[in-house]
């Protein structure tokens, strides 16, 4: 059985859809609970998720839900709401540490799963694969970004990073550690170096879509840049604060 994490902050315009498409793109019965991990959202994010939880007949701010669907789809799985210090590492293990299920599958909010993601990652666990993630694609097409999402169908370190998604099972997890929450930024290449390291690794080969908003919002080139950058630090031996203060200063 699977436990779902999303970790969230200010993801009003997001978090319905995503949990409608989870709704309509898996079976109840692969999926134990999913849990919602607020980092101090104040744009109403709990808001929606709540009316999703309640399925109450009032419609979200943002986000008009079906309530029938949500209760014929959800009545078998918990979802929960809880509350974390802001930061991504926190909120997913805080999320880990109330999980029931023996897989784990972290999700962030812009990104969407392929059809039939549950079954697909419970059969890579059958087969002895106990982490990995999907294959992705940006609903963008510029050239740059369609490269991108080709290169994730390879299972190359240097192609991952946490938009793709990740699968683990609780004993390999808590085996690591789960997440370093000394990483504000970062966080998930850390745990997937740690895969990469004991060769437990796998890309299921479907898509994922996720969104280009950050490309959108501040440009293709000069995020690139700033990634790459990061990347390269991490290599040479930068620190947890080296790399988050980069980061607010050239990006955020």
């Amino acid at each position: 059985m699977i436990s779902i994490i999303i970790p969230v902050f200010n993801e009003a315009q997001t978090i319905g859809l995503l949990l409608q498409h989870l709704t309509t793109n898996s079976t109840a019965t692969n999926i134990v609970d999913i849990i919602i991990v607020d980092g101090g959202s104040t744009d109403g994010t709990e808001d929606i998720i709540t009316k999703f939880i309640s399925s109450k007949s009032a419609k979200p701010k943002v986000i008009p839900l079906d309530t029938d669907f949500i209760k014929k789809n959800f009545s078998q799985t918990g979802i929960n709401l809880i509350r974390s210090e802001k930061g991504r590492a926190k909120q997913m293990n805080s999320g880990a540490k109330r999980a029931k299920g023996d897989i784990l599958y972290f999700l962030h909010a812009d990104s969407y799963p392929p059809q039939n993601f549950d079954q697909l990652i419970i059969n890579e666990v059958k087969k002895g694969n106990e982490a990995g993630c999907f294959r992705m694609q940006f609903d963008s097409n510029h050239w740059w970004l369609r490269l991108a999402s080709w290169l994730t169908q390879f299972n190359w370190r240097v192609s991952r990073g946490g938009d793709q998604s990740q699968f683990i099972t609780v004993a390999l997890f808590n085996k690591i550690g789960g997440y370093n929450e000394s990483y504000i930024i970062y966080e998930d290449n850390i745990l997937i170096n740690e895969l990469y390291a004991r060769n437990q690794f796998t890309v299921i080969n479907k898509k994922l879509t996720t969104s280009a908003r950050l490309y959108r919002k501040h440009g293709i080139w000069k995020v690139q840049y700033h990634f790459w950058t990061i990347y390269v630090k991490k290599w040479f031996g930068a620190s947890a604060d080296d790399l988050v203060t980069y980061y607010k200063k050239n990006i955020c």
